[in-house]
């Protein structure tokens, strides 16, 4: 039979840190911020523990990594104060920002593969829209050549160019907007990601990432590193959960 964590064995702060590499200063903290329950006390004032906190403390730090620091801590804190409900509540709303990601990682990569390149036509046309020119001589793009290829209205690019997922130039002549390849580019994926149901502000960063990237090609490794990123949240939080079962199996 499994031993009883609510048992008489005392622990001393340094017999809970030496296990996980802490100080018993992180441990006291842990306890003071309710990670921990509240520790007894000798007739001197020394904090004793029991293998009841010990496996709070695997719990906190099993569920860190897949919750983050701040979710945890709110995870055991609510455990400890009664408020079971209240800790699964969290812990679901994690799994479900963690499917949140999945999603949005899988919307990138189809918008990804969506993308081809901009015809020549397009980019060298004569065509007028929105009382612009089609082209500059320098592979640049007017907003209404661009507008049309994508089958938007104008407006909605200068909405996005708000919002900051283009960032046209100006021609220094005629002040219109000249959408290089890097533009067209974003606006294309922005497009792609719109027709997914993303809003401008979860698009921003995602096209802050293709740029920081370089483009697309150099974006691939990061969504690689992303994909795995997301599975290595997904493991801990199984682990998380085990360990959380046993401390509340501990509990009684």
């Amino acid at each position: 039979m499994g031993r009883n964590l609510q048992s008489d064995d005392r622990l001393r702060p340094i017999d809970l840190a030496r296990g996980h590499g802490l100080s018993t200063q992180a441990v006291r903290n842990y306890e003071a911020a309710g990670i921990l329950p509240a520790a007894a006390r000798t007739p001197h004032g020394y904090r004793t523990y029991t293998p009841l906190h010990a496996a709070a403390l695997r719990a906190f730090l099993a569920l860190a990594p897949g919750h983050g620091h701040g979710t945890a801590t709110s995870i055991m804190r609510a455990v400890n104060q009664g408020a079971v409900d209240e800790a699964f509540r969290l812990i679901d709303e994690s799994h479900a920002q963690l499917l949140d990601d999945r999603r949005t990682l899988q919307a990138v990569e189809r918008a990804l593969r969506d993308l081809v390149p901009l015809s020549t036509d397009a980019a060298n046309g004569t065509d007028r829209t929105d009382g612009q020119a089609g082209a500059s001589g320098r592979g640049d793009i007017f907003i209404g050549p661009l507008a049309r290829k994508l089958g938007l209205r104008p407006a909605t690019l200068r909405t996005w160019e708000r919002a900051g997922l283009v960032r046209p130039r100006r021609d220094s002549r005629t002040g219109y907007r000249l959408y290089g390849e890097a533009d067209v580019r974003d606006a294309r994926l922005a497009h792609q990601l719109r027709r997914g149901g993303y809003l401008l502000e979860q698009i921003a960063p995602l096209i802050d990432r293709v740029r920081e990237a370089g483009g697309l090609e150099p974006l691939e490794a990061a969504l690689r590193d992303w994909q795995g990123r997301l599975s290595a949240r997904g493991r801990a939080m199984l682990t998380g959960a085990a360990e959380l079962e046993a401390y509340l199996r501990g509990r009684g």
